[in-house]
């Protein structure tokens, strides 16, 4: 795995809760649900192929 992605993922985690946090406080939380649904949807797409990676190495492995 990158470190550069970690730290993309560490970038939209601190955007997303300050997103959220000045959301939720002006009176919109269904918009700050959005918007924590939004950065969780984006990071699932980044890790996805990491994922389908380590299951394919994992069934080599195993030799299923």
């Amino acid at each position: 795995m990158e470190i550069s992605l970690i730290f993309k993922i560490a970038a939209v985690g601190i955007l997303v809760s300050v997103i959220s946090q000045v959301l939720k406080h002006s009176g919109r939380e269904e918009q700050a649900f959005l918007a924590s649904l939004a950065g969780l949807l984006i990071v699932l797409l980044w890790i996805i192929p990491y994922i389908y990676d380590l299951f394919e190495m994992i069934k080599k492995l195993f030799s299923l």
